[in-house]
């Protein structure tokens, strides 16, 4: 997970150039012939590497789930979602996939934020990027739950959110962090983030974090218990109390590349 130094550099000259408010992070992707402009893999549904866009970006991107990543909150479902009640549609511009999951009568969706970080993201446009949840589920059933709609909620047709970060980033080992039960906590700085950084061996100020924080103050803690001893700082967090939008997930690529453009500026 080593950077150079010339790499960093190079990249934030031309971060500097380039307004993160672009259409690569805010523009939904709307070509309508997306599969003839990537090739497959011979292996997978996944498009090989492309070349990536302007960073520096994170090495890792972790999203809390409830009321940020999606609309719902898992401690008030009560059914496990399964394949036989899902909703269709538009997966911005690229196609029609699963844009829903039932529990009950309860639809769980992507915020549209997620939905363009994913979609990004599995179009390569992040180097070697990685992507995890950290979430302080309230119960073994509201875990259940969130499990089971991240394996069906897509990303493009055919792909979901599970195939994309534990099948792709990670080769089928889920290492997520959600609930709180042992050796999981409520407090995500004290449990979820020190769990990560051993199984990861990403270095806390590499990340990058999305959290709702409506029920504490996640970011500030993560930020404030969480930090390398070199850098003495911890993962560059972006709060969205309304659900992570388009502007909250460009505001969280600009805020990580200022933070590196400081430290090397330091250095």
């Amino acid at each position: 997970f080593t950077m150079s130094r010339r790499r960093i550099l190079s990249a934030i000259v031309v971060a500097a150039t380039n307004s993160f408010r672009s259409a690569a992070f805010l523009v939904p992707h709307k070509t309508a012939n997306f599969s003839t402009q990537l090739k497959l893999s011979s292996d997978g549904p996944f498009p090989s590497k492309m070349g990536a866009g302007h960073g520096p970006f994170p090495y890792l991107c972790v999203f809390d789930l409830d009321a940020c990543f999606w609309d719902q909150e898992m401690y008030t479902l009560s059914k496990i979602c399964d394949s036989s009640n899902v909703v269709k549609g538009d997966l911005n511009g690229r196609g029609e996939g699963v844009v829903g999951v039932m529990s009950g009568r309860s639809k769980i969706s992507l915020h549209m934020g997620s939905l363009i970080a994913l979609q990004n993201h599995y179009d390569n446009k992040f180097d070697d990027m990685k992507v995890c949840f950290a979430s302080s589920a309230d119960t073994p059933l509201a875990e259940k739950i969130g499990r089971s709609a991240l394996k069906l909620l897509e990303v493009v047709p055919g792909v979901s959110v599970w195939d994309l970060v534990v099948g792709r980033d990670w080769d089928g080992e889920d290492i997520n962090q959600i609930g709180r039960q042992p050796p999981l906590s409520s407090n995500k700085a004290a449990t979820h983030f020190p769990i990560l950084r051993e199984l990861t061996k990403v270095p806390y100020d590499r990340m990058l974090f999305f959290d709702d924080c409506q029920w504490g103050d996640h970011c500030g803690m993560v930020e404030a218990r969480c930090k390398e001893s070199e850098s003495g700082r911890g993962p560059t967090t972006v709060r969205t109390p309304y659900g992570l939008g388009r502007e909250e997930w460009a505001e969280g690529l600009s805020k990580y590349a200022k933070n590196i453009k400081n430290e090397m500026n330091v250095e």
